[in-house]
């Protein structure tokens, strides 16, 4: 009979929270996050963080640049960063 594994240590629960703010833990993961977080204060501190950060995030005004901005930046930073090479 095998036992099931609730208690988990600090930097598994840091993982299962990040993955917890990209919506990829499983049910089980976030129950023993869950767990965990009751008894380690250090824990809900990252936790606590990492979700104001994700909501900062979220709720920014940040425009990113497209593929081919992108692309023809690149290209000319590398032409120049060649030129200066000589």
């Amino acid at each position: 009979m095998s036992k099931i594994k609730v208690f988990i240590p600090c930097d598994e629960a840091n993982h299962v929270c990040d993955k917890t703010q990209y919506k990829e833990a499983t049910l089980w993961e976030k129950i023993k996050l869950n767990i965990h977080l009751i008894y380690c204060r250090a824990c809900r501190e990252y936790t606590k963080n990492n979700t104001k950060l994700t909501k900062t995030v979220k709720s920014s005004k940040i425009e990113c640049l497209d593929k081919t901005c992108k692309e023809t930046m690149k290209k000319d930073f590398e032409k120049v960063l060649a030129e200066h090479k000589h």
